[in-house]
């Protein structure tokens, strides 16, 4: 997990897509696109929370490098020559949703966060218009025993950012990872039911960070979901100012 580091102070000097690009040491590939316009996908990274580099939508290419590497956690080199965007690097990112899609229930035409989900937005961008895979039709749990929200692990994409924002802005740890690859999916406390948890304080952040109806309110129909994540840009900058 890359978490920023503090020292501003070497300045180097890279290219980006061809273009020279100035560069604070501490500063990420992808905080360098996002300060210079410069598109670039991602599912599990957001502003304010540490990156996880889980998603691999950000994978870029670097001259001379013999791997594409997630742009959320590298850091910039004197002279690095990094390329975004190529027919390579598209098929992976098609490859790569189109996995997502096929592991879990995505049915967007009956579900609450269809017209506001991350992951539908960014199928379209891209251009998948279908899948290639076989799906797993793996059945998860739908979590209903919360007073406000619902939990469907079905529509889960292990992004991790409720676990994060739970640590790391609310401080209640109640989210966590259980299990390995497949049979990965999150967890409240130690695999409680979300309504028996001792330490969620029904904040509600993990919901508004959530990028797909994983997360959601109780009682919104199918279309109907909004999410505010703009609280976590104001909660980061109150908390920089305190410094």
């Amino acid at each position: 997990m890359a978490i920023r580091r503090q020292t501003r102070g070497v300045i180097k000097t890279l290219k980006i897509d061809g273009r020279d690009i100035g560069a604070h040491e501490d500063e990420t590939i992808l905080d360098l696109c996002r300060e210079n316009g410069i598109p670039l996908p991602t599912l599990c990274q957001m502003e304010g929370l540490t990156a996880p580099g889980a998603c691999r939508l950000c994978l870029v290419e670097v001259k001379g490098w013999n791997r594409l590497v997630p742009a959320c956690v590298t850091y910039p080199e004197e002279g690095m020559e990094v390329t975004t965007n190529s027919e390579r690097l598209q098929n992976y990112r098609r490859q790569i949703v189109e996995l997502v899609f096929s592991e879990g229930n995505h049915v967007c035409a009956v579900c609450v966060a269809n017209g506001n989900c991350e992951l539908q937005s960014l199928a379209q961008e891209l251009g998948v218009d279908h899948i290639r895979y076989p799906n797993l039709h793996i059945p998860r749990v739908v979590d209903m025993t919360h007073e406000r929200f619902v939990n469907d692990q079905n529509r889960c994409i292990l992004c991790t950012r409720c676990v994060r924002v739970c640590a790391e802005v609310e401080g209640a740890h109640t989210w966590d990872i259980q299990g390995r690859g497949i049979n990965s999916h999150c967890i409240s406390d130690l695999a409680k039911p979300w309504g028996e948890s001792e330490t969620c304080t029904s904040c509600g952040k993990c919901v508004n960070v959530c990028p797909t109806g994983a997360l959601v309110e109780k009682g919104r129909p199918a279309g109907d979901v909004r999410k505010r994540q703009d609280f976590l840009h104001y909660l980061t900058k109150m908390r920089e100012a305190r410094r």
